[in-house]
């Protein structure tokens, strides 16, 4: 008798979990034809059953284009793969590609008369700009422009440093670009912080003031970082510290500074990797909090390479991604960007992982 009960109570247990498993699942099915497909043990068209609810987070919309980098690998792309790319990115409805820098030290991205001459940059084989600058008309997006980074900034400390060089290279690019594509849609000021940096205010405004100046008010934006436990050097061997930011130092440091900026920053995604999973809610409340208040754009970073794992970098596990992208709903944020879709989530990337994300996130998204 003992045993039957026993029995009887693993059996009902059974049957509760799996209705805790299945009803979310269920719930995401859209059609009856759907329901009964997923009731009968089969799953959604072109996708696995999932235990959570589908097209519960905020899309991404935009990507970096990283081309000047120091710390993940080019894939040596002409026009033709970049062209395809494009239409990967536009599939999965992508409207707003953001050159990250268009400058790193002396490599640099067009073949700029002014960095040429100041720093002997090298002349780049192609100039990516106008390339990419291209193929956002050709597939109707928005272009933003970001600008040139000397270095100095990461051997100072000081972001002050920039300011100089970019009055020639904002002026020079809007001279060469800016009316000759419908595409140009705004700027990106390139300097990456995470809390008072030294020159960080007075650079921001004056980069950001130059850029509106000379394009009649488009529209810029900036991509700093949290100071938390995962804020470590790409280079090092750990990947996490002991002195990570409060919310409530973050929240005091970013007031200041969004006070500083705001009437020239129209937008800020703050990278979303440096800080833990249950961390997030927290941090992107004060972020949307502090954004309102100064009548800005929140927008997240959603980064789509993994800070977990001891190599680094490599595309990020899609719950990851997926968790990111559901928080940042939750907070109502305005706009998702990703750092970056070309090597991280693009089917033709160097990395076999990516083009499996981008299979993941269009069975979530329920994108065709």
């Amino acid at each position: 008798m003992e045993s039957n009960n026993r029995r009887e109570f693993i059996k009902k247990a059974a049957v509760a979990g799996a209705a805790g498993i299945v009803m979310p699942a269920l719930a995401s099915c859209k059609t009856n034809e759907e329901k009964d497909s997923f009731a009968a043990g089969r799953s959604l068209p072109g996708a696995s059953p999932l235990l959570v609810p589908r097209n519960n987070g905020i899309m991404i919309t935009g990507t970096f284009l990283d081309e000047i980098s120091h710390d993940i690998p080019h894939q040596n792309w002409g026009e033709a793969e970049w062209d395809k790319d494009f239409a990967h990115m536009k599939a999965i409805g992508i409207d707003t590609v953001i050159l990250i820098r268009s400058g790193y030290r002396k490599f640099i991205t067009y073949p700029s008369e002014y960095l040429i001459r100041k720093h002997n940059c090298y002349m780049p084989s192609v100039d990516l700009v106008d390339m990419y600058l291209r193929l956002a008309d050709k597939y109707d997006m928005k272009f933003f422009f970001g600008l040139y980074d000397s270095g100095k900034y990461w051997e100072t400390g000081d972001l002050s440093w920039e300011i100089e060089d970019n009055k020639y290279v904002i002026d020079e690019v809007w001279n060469t670009y800016g009316a000759k594509y419908q595409s140009f849609k705004g700027w990106y000021i390139s300097g990456e912080i995470s809390r008072k940096t030294k020159g960080a205010i007075g650079a921001f405004r004056a980069m950001g003031k130059q850029c509106k100046d000379v394009s009649g008010g488009l529209p810029t934006f900036i991509s700093p970082w949290i100071d938390g436990k995962k804020a470590v050097e790409a280079a090092g061997a750990r990947l996490t510290k002991e002195n990570a930011v409060s919310v409530e130092q973050h929240e005091k440091e970013w007031n200041e500074i969004f006070d500083g900026i705001h009437d020239v920053v129209d937008a800020c995604a703050f990278q979303d990797g440096q800080i833990d999973y249950d961390e997030l809610d927290a941090f992107f409340s004060v972020n949307k909090k502090l954004a309102d208040k100064y009548g800005m754009q929140c927008w997240t970073n959603a980064e789509s390479f993994d800070r977990d794992m001891p190599i680094r970098f490599f595309p990020i596990k899609f719950d990851k991604l997926r968790m990111k992208l559901e928080a940042a709903k939750r907070a109502g944020y305005d706009k998702a960007i990703t750092f970056e879709f070309s090597h991280f989530m693009s089917p033709q990337s160097a990395y076999l992982q990516a083009g499996h994300l981008y299979d993941r996130y269009r069975e979530y998204f329920e994108i065709a």
